[in-house]
């Protein structure tokens, strides 16, 4: 199982980070560097959410033309627990992430309360040009039923199943026991100890998921 943490600009933690092999998850509405790690990169859509301001589509589109091509994945836009109103913005986003991004990064379509496997059946492949698979976001009671139900789903098709805001040990056997591919947590990106309790989860046997094209 892939781990990503919220970039970070403290030098110890990121040592840290790269001494446990972790990734990191990029953010347009954050410092946008990689400081020389692989990455993912997210759509600021949950930063938006909290901090109650409007999503910026012009600042993800330029994150995800300077940085999409070498990013392990995308996560298309979406509505924090908006269920089909979300799923509807992330597919409307899929072309325009492809012509700026190239065919190398996976597109994750997220997952929101209300939405279950069915509504992603047609939209969710593994095809040699356009790759796509499933980040489940929503409240935290959605995404525990949803890490449940997509992760097998996902595993299944050979597609990526990222796992969001995951900072604690049962949420790491969680996403680990159903097959997610990869989870990303901002509690390492701030304290290096958080760091080792995760590791510690990590490396207890039988976490290590089938390569998807990672």
């Amino acid at each position: 199982m892939i781990a990503y943490a919220s970039r970070t600009g403290t030098k110890r933690n990121l040592a840290a980070l790269r001494a446990a092999g972790w990734r990191l998850l990029l953010s347009p509405t954050g410092v946008l560097r990689t400081e020389g790690f692989r990455y993912c990169l997210d759509n600021g859509a949950w930063t938006a959410h909290q901090q109650g301001t409007p999503w910026d589509a012009d600042g993800f589109l330029a994150a995800v033309e300077k940085f999409g091509p070498d990013a392990d994945f995308i996560v298309a836009p979406d509505i924090v627990e908006g269920g089909q109103d979300s799923l509807w913005l992330s597919l409307r986003y899929l072309v325009p992430i492809r012509r700026l991004a190239g065919p190398k990064p996976w597109i994750l379509i997220p997952a929101q309360n209300g939405l279950g496997v069915r509504e992603f059946h047609s939209y969710i492949h593994g095809g040699r040009i356009v790759k796509t698979g499933v980040f489940i976001g929503g409240s935290t009671e959605y995404k525990l039923a949803a890490i449940r139900l997509f992760g097998p789903w996902c595993k299944a098709r050979d597609v990526w199943c990222h796992a969001g805001r995951v900072n604690s040990q049962r949420r790491i056997r969680l996403c680990a026991n159903a097959g997610i591919t990869s989870f990303d947590g901002s509690g390492p990106s701030r304290f290096a100890k958080h760091l080792d309790v995760l590791e510690r989860e990590l490396r207890q046997g039988c976490l290590f998921l089938p390569e998807v094209g990672l």
